[in-house]
């Protein structure tokens, strides 16, 4: 949703703030807000005047006509505000149909005034511009304001000057009020247009000999601009609708929709109704909606929702389970159903997305049984087949009764299904999986030819057929043909899968060339991108620049724009200077209204057709298809939608698009083309530009139009067809019929799927389509049988003559996407056991990264989950980190700090000074902890005395590891190693090991003081010890971690930090290249020649 209600507090505040203007307004920022928390006392405090101003009260809570409904106090001191709200203030009352608790209430200064010098002043947006309301005669009593007032528009992009207000608005005003009315409208359209408003309604406005006061509010702003206003929004809030109260867990999804790039959309209408949905698109969750209302559920629908835009599995799961807390908290004596249905989604993984809502079913099994509740299932789309089984088998599973259909069944049947309208069959046929349609047979490499002839010989000679001129004011023809087998686009953006789809979409159309030229990334140099062209592999170039694109592929006329909202209006304006382009597809959603309004304005100029934004785009059988409009090739194949049909269809929304494909193609002889125009409140094309394309081509035999609640698009056709301008039949049906059976307003998950006036409700526009000769069914079920009516006639007349249908030819799967459906396996070039970072989750061992800290574990349990991936006691984390500590440095004169500060000295950077110190860490230096480990071990395991051992040692030749120190001794000991050992000692269930090891320092100690047990030595025998009790492992694998050298990993980790300070130590010091002085250099000749 783009626009959306403010309070009067906010809209008032924004306007006090912000507004530009010689007019005196007076009572700036002179309100103050009660609610039931409010300190009347305090308040007085903080806000003064209230003590000393006459005062006006009212409820701000997004309510119409207060006055007329005696909601508000007029001429009031603070005592009488407060016994006026005693019976007003959390009591419930009706408003309309609306059934709601005043809780929220808004105190400003009474104005004494004359009713002369009342006004009426609103703005709002349209397709064309905004539009200024004035009327000289406002409050309670204004009337029918449409009728009346005098109506200004200012065009997008024109200036507003106060002459013109003055000339064209203010006819009727006084005179002597002119100049300061003028000058308060010109300042209140600029607020307007720089605060990114879509509709702002005072009244009344009044104008006194003091100055300008704004008495009553009501604003919408645009709250897709969020990212261009947030610095003077600030946090805004948006009221729910009186009626509705605003629940947490709205809050909660709203929270987890801004911070993703896919669509979660959550309302509630009755927590204790007994019917929830949990739909996915836009589209498809009105007509769930609808189909609810139609059969008789409007009282126990609980709630509207939607998600889209291939929302991750955790996304999913936390949508799921928000819905199935919701509707687990009350039992209903008739037990509850769930709806779980969508579309045909395009590019949505249907199995990825179904089992995060299959985790949420597992985890409320308890509850859903407790509270009688069936679910009831229909997807298609990405991997549905998969997505549908595993539904199946939660239900067998936990015992909770699920019922599964696919694109077999029509979409909105499962509704009938659920509320007892329909039976439920016992076995829904079963359709092909993915797989059958995909895997080619045939060894040939060659592009396959179609051998179906078309269904209308007039096809291929209006390909290019020039339109009749489209009557828009813009001096440049619109093209009547969009797309044809050569059709080439350019794609903006890095969508190599919506491109691979293209490019998939045009072999089995048997295209002779693909039909993407180039792509326009402006994150990366120019190079090459890997594609395939059936078989054999291709290379499409990508741009960094749009020009050199435009430039070097001039027989390029379309784009497919996937900029995101925040860029989408640049890249389309910089598109548009190029006019070799004559048609733009904007994919993205959420892009400010008065930016779309602009690139509008500047396609008309150059006759530029527009499909969307918010859009999956369109598609032309057997031609061209937009990104990932039709979805994945199983059900382009399934569609029919390689080859062209009859029919042709317009349509608002993009999951409905394709499940309009899926109906067309099973009720006629197919889709001859299908464009949705997108969700917006101003789509860049309308439904008449694309349904009068269709009357002037002969291919397109009959049409199909599925609108939608908000505007009034659908009457142009209406009015088209009483004309005689469409003579072709035209079946219509618009989507949201159950808005008016809703007590509080509902905004559905497209942004103009609202109702500003009864004209725009979809009941009025499907009763004036069919009075106009449209046929229209009586809901969207009786759709596909409308659809084949009208198709059967048309083909008994002779009108359409079905072709004969030839198999589709085939393409090779993706290996990605055939190993996601299961059908291949293949050996993994590497395994890993330590981490996992392919979930919602970063996972360690198996913990998720939130445990990790929530338990506290520090670096040392984590270091014990990624080296020995057990969760490790806490004297154990600790030992580690000890380790750490006392291994991170000992000056700079060993020689691995020494390499290091010799190279950061040489100007070298941290990696390679950190290397070049780390490499010199073997048996002489810092390696000895595996030495020592294993040498204490084995003679410890061998029952080898102390004494042996060193006289073995001895005997050998060998050093024994971790003995000795350069500086310390027994006389001097090293204090690391007594801190140590008092922790083993105190801490360790045992110790023998390092017992031993101390008796190995008593013999040796006493031949030379410093053959001490070292550090190295200390650690590696303990945490042998560590590994053989801590209980964590067995014998084998404690001695395993031995033998692959763990031990040594922990001084190579802790001395890294010392090394690292070193090098900074360098730099901080800016010390110069390091040379080694001559005099401590003894210069010798060599061996033979000094004798």
């Amino acid at each position: 949703m783009s626009a959306k209600a403010i309070s009067e507090q906010t809209g008032k505040e924004y306007l006090y703030k912000y507004i530009c203007t010689s007019a005196p307004v007076q009572n700036r920022f002179c309100y103050a807000n009660v609610t039931t928390e409010t300190d009347i006392q305090r308040l007085a405090q903080q806000h003064p005047w209230l003590l000393t101003e006459r005062l006006v009260v009212k409820p701000d809570q997004l309510i119409k006509r207060r006055g007329k409904l005696g909601l508000v106090g007029v001429n009031l001191d603070l005592n009488g505000v407060k016994e006026w709200l005693k019976p007003r203030l959390m009591k419930e009352t009706m408003v309309g149909k609306a059934k709601g608790i005043l809780k929220n209430f808004l105190i400003e200064p009474f104005v004494p005034h004359k009713q002369t010098e009342e006004f009426y002043v609103c703005i709002y947006a349209a397709r064309e511009g905004d539009y200024i309301l004035f009327h000289h005669e406002g409050g309670v009593d204004v009337g029918d304001v449409d009728a009346k007032a005098q109506k200004l528009l200012i065009g997008v992009d024109e200036k507003i000057s106060e002459d013109r207000v003055k000339r064209e608005l203010l006819t009727k005003a006084p005179n002597d009020k002119k100049a300061i009315l003028a000058s308060f409208i010109v300042g209140l359209f600029n607020l307007y247009e720089d605060l990114f408003f879509t509709y702002l309604e005072i009244n009344p406005l009044v104008v006194t000999k003091d100055g300008v006061y704004v008495l009553d509010l009501a604003a919408k702003i645009d709250a897709t601009a969020d990212y261009i206003c947030k610095s003077k929004w600030g946090d805004v809030e948006f009221p729910p609708p009186f009626g509705r109260e605003a629940y947490p867990e709205e809050a909660y999804i709203a929270d987890l929709d801004a911070k993703s790039g896919a669509s979660l959309k959550l309302t509630l209408l009755n927590p204790r109704g007994r019917i929830w949905t949990m739909v996915a698109g836009g589209g498809a969750s009105v007509v769930y909606s609808d189909t609810i209302c139609d059969l008789g559920g409007v009282d126990e629908l609980a709630n509207y929702g939607e998600y889209s835009g291939a929302p991750s599995e955790q996304q999913t799961y936390d949508y799921a389970k928000t819905i199935l807390s919701l509707m687990t908290r009350e039992k209903h004596p008739d037990g509850k159903v769930l709806i779980i249905g969508g579309s045909i989604a395009n590019f949505t993984n249907v199995a990825a997305t179904f089992k995060g809502i299959v985790r949420a079913i597992k985890d409320y099994q308890g509850p859903l049984k407790e509270h009688e509740v069936t679910i009831f299932v229909r997807r298609g789309g990405p991997n549905y087949q998969e997505g549908l089984r595993v539904m199946g088998e939660v239900g067998k599973t936990t015992g909770i009764p699920i019922h599964v259909f696919g694109t077999e069944t029509h979409m909105t049947a499962i509704v009938g299904m659920a509320l007892g309208h329909r039976p439920i069959p016992n076995q829904p046929p079963v359709a092909a999986h993915t797989a059958n349609f995909l895997l080619n047979s045939s060894s040939s490499t060659s592009t396959p030819t179609s051998r179906r002839k078309d269904s209308s010989e007039n096809k291929a000679k209006v390909e290019g057929s020039p339109a009749k001129k489209v009557k828009t004011g813009a001096s440049v023809t619109k093209a009547s043909t969009l797309f044809t087998k050569h059709t080439k686009a350019l794609v903006w953006g890095m969508q190599t899968r919506a491109v691979q789809g293209m490019l998939d979409f045009d072999y089995v159309c048997s295209r002779e060339e693909p039909s993407v030229s180039a792509l326009i990334y402006p994150f990366t140099g120019d190079h090459k991108q890997k594609f395939y062209w059936g078989h054999k592999e291709i290379l499409i170039p990508v741009y960094k620049n749009m020009s050199d694109a435009m430039r070097k592929h001039p027989d390029v006329d379309v784009l497919i724009s996937f900029a995101s909202l925040r860029s989408a209006f640049e890249s389309t304006m910089e598109t548009m200077q190029y006019p070799q382009i004559r048609t733009i597809a904007i994919i993205a959603e959420g892009i400010p209204e008065a930016h779309t309004r602009k690139i509008i304005k500047a396609a008309d100029e150059k006759g530029v057709t527009l499909i969307g934004p918010a859009t999956v785009g369109g598609i032309k059988p057997g031609c061209f298809k937009i990104g990932n409009t039709g979805g994945m090739l199983d059900n382009i194949l399934a569609s029919k939608l390689y080859r062209p049909g009859s029919v042709a269809y317009v349509s608002r929304s993009g999951g409905m698009s394709n499940e309009l494909n899926n109906i067309i193609s099973r009720t006629t002889d197919g889709v001859f083309e299908g464009v949705a125009i997108g969700g917006d409140r101003y789509p860049g094309s309308v439904f008449t530009d694309h349904v009068l394309r269709y009357q002037d081509t002969p291919g397109v035999k009959m049409i199909v139009v599925l609108g939608e609640i908000g505007g009034t698009e659908e009457y142009k056709i209406g009015q088209a067809i009483k004309q005689g301008r469409i003579t072709k039949p035209v079946v219509s049906w618009c989507i949201g019929t159950c808005a008016t059976m809703f007590s509080s307003e509902v905004q559905f998950g497209h942004a103009g799927a609202c109702a500003n006036q009864a004209s725009e409700t979809a009941v009025a526009k499907n009763k004036a389509l069919k009075e106009a000769g449209a046929y229209v069914p009586k809901s969207f079920d009786e759709l596909g049988e409308i659809i084949k009516s009208v198709y059967d006639d048309l083909v008994s007349k002779g009108v359409i003559q079905p072709a004969e249908e030839v198999p589709p030819p085939t393409v090779p799967m993706d290996y990605s996407w055939a190993r996601e459906l299961g059908l291949i396996r293949k050996p993994a070039s590497f395994m890993t056991s330590i981490c996992d970072e392919r979930g919602q989750e970063l996972l360690y061992a198996g913990m998720p990264i939130t445990e990790v800290f929530k338990s506290e574990i520090g670096l040392g349990g984590t270091l014990g989950l990624l080296w020995f991936q057990r969760r490790l006691p806490k004297y154990a984390c600790q030992f580690i980190e000890m380790c750490l500590m006392v291994t991170a440095d000992h000056g700079p004169a060993v020689s691995g700090a020494h390499n290091t500060i010799v190279c950061a000295r040489a100007g070298k950077d941290l990696i390679s000074s950190l290397t070049s110190g780390l490499l010199t860490i073997g048996d002489r230096f810092g390696g000895a902890l595996d030495a020592a480990a294993k040498q204490f071990s084995h003679a410890f395991d061998s029952g080898m005395l102390p004494m042996e051992f060193v006289n073995k040692m001895k005997k050998d030749g060998k050093l024994i590891m971790g003995i000795g120190h350069r500086v310390k001794s027994i006389n001097n000991p090293d204090m690391r190693v007594q801190i140590l050992k008092d922790f083993v000692k105190q801490n360790f269930p045992s110790s023998q090991l390092l017992d031993y090891a101390l008796e190995v320092e008593k013999i040796t100690t006493s031949k030379k003081p410093n053959l001490i047990l070292n550090v190295d030595g200390f650690i590696g025998v303990a945490f042998v010890d560590l590994l053989r009790t801590c209980g964590g492992f067995t014998r084998d694998e404690a001695d395993e971690f031995v033998e692959i050298g763990a031990l040594n990993g922990i001084f190579v980790l802790g001395r890294s930090m010392g090394f690292i300070g070193h090098y900074l130590d360098q730099k901080r010091l800016k010390q110069g290249l390091y040379r080694h002085p001559w005099d401590d250099i003894s210069y010798v000749l060599p061996e033979h020649m000094s004798m």
